[in-house]
């Protein structure tokens, strides 16, 4: 009995001591935007209304301040309900801001608050990130809507895999630089991907668009799925299903040469021509190969210039390296000579004559 009595008062102890959170009675954030106007970080916290038909209705609150995390305590004296950052699912920031004034301090101020997951989304808008937040997509809320979608083109599509944690590994990961995906409105209900944006020192230094997204994909991440076209002499194919492995080896020092082996498997799903043939099959492979290496390097060449190492080619030649002198490597990034070579095989097509 007295035991049992012990256990009852520690319980009710422990028990004070954790902070009660009715959910009729606070609004959850579940979205957010940041945007630099005027010298000043403006905030938008996206929050869900649900409504009777079980729909969602998106209202925002914002406000602008000088330090990055004011706005929410501004944010607070709009709110009716106290605000609570637990469900945040993605974080948009606007263009000029991710440009201009670098995203690194809201960054910091998210991994620092223990209620926001490491699997939060982060994208860059194209203008201003309010303007997305504030549109209409879907009836689940548009914080579900921007999630869904990140998370889907990372798993089937072009877009590698990145979010809160990623990013903060690959900031801090010498020899690495982070990116997000880019994203802008086609109207008030719908919105595209629309490309990716690399990161120097917190800022957004170089961004490719859409179409060479799965080039750097192949680069970066193993693909699961996917689709590419290509032209053929006067026909066109598609392939999908893109199933792809990247390995690197380091052949030669004095400068650094790096061969990107790149092999790809896929089935062919369409074809213009009239019927395809073993040598179509073979056409099509050969030209996938070509396209792979000529973008891949073009992306590596564009990514020294930017000074810039989202590919980890520094991270990775350090852990090929005895004493590696990241300060010198700074110089001999710029002379690094990348090699990418792509092995492609169609493993189905369907009817071949």
């Amino acid at each position: 009995m007295r035991k049992l009595l012990i256990f009852f008062i520690v319980t009710s102890s422990l028990t004070g001591c954790v902070r009660k959170e009715i959910l009729d009675d606070v609004n959850l954030e579940t979205g957010s935007a940041y945007d630099y106007i005027d010298n000043q970080i403006r905030g938008t916290a996206l929050i869900p209304v649900y409504l009777p038909d079980k729909s969602v209705e998106n209202k925002t609150f914002t406000a602008s301040s000088s330090l990055s995390r004011d706005f929410l305590r501004d944010i607070q004296r709009q709110s009716s309900d106290p605000l609570v950052t637990g469900s945040v699912k993605v974080v948009l920031f606007g263009e000029k801001l991710a440009k201009q004034k670098g995203i690194l301090a809201l960054i910091d101020s998210f991994q620092r608050d223990p209620s926001i997951g490491a699997g939060l989304y982060l994208t860059v808008t194209e203008g201003e990130a309010k303007n997305i937040i504030e549109g209409k997509y879907g009836k689940r809320g548009n914080a579900v809507y921007l999630s869904n979608l990140i998370r889907h083109n990372m798993k089937s599509k072009d877009l590698p895999k990145t979010n809160l944690q990623r990013f903060l590994f690959d900031f801090h990961q010498k020899g690495k630089s982070p990116y997000l995906p880019q994203i802008r409105s086609l109207s008030d209900e719908q919105i595209e991907i629309s490309g990716i944006s690399f990161f120097r020192y917190g800022r957004v230094v170089e961004t490719i668009p859409a179409s060479e997204m799965l080039y750097f994909k192949l680069l970066v991440d193993n693909y699961s799925e996917g689709t590419l076209k290509v032209n053929i002499d006067k026909e066109i194919a598609s392939i999908e299903s893109i199933r792809s492995k990247f390995k690197m080896k380091l052949v030669a020092r004095n400068p650094n040469t790096v061969n990107v082996k790149i092999k790809l498997k896929a089935m062919l799903n369409e074809y213009t021509g009239a019927s395809v043939k073993p040598k179509d099959i073979k056409k099509i492979e050969k030209k996938v190969e070509k396209d792979i290496e000529s973008v891949c390097l073009k992306l590596t060449k564009d990514f020294q210039d930017k000074k810039i190492d989202p590919v980890g080619f520094g991270h990775f030649i350090k852990s090929k390296t005895r004493h590696f002198d990241f300060k010198k490597w700074d110089t001999d990034y710029q002379y690094l000579k990348v090699n990418v070579d792509a092995e492609v095989s169609i493993v189905e097509s369907g009817v071949i004559e």
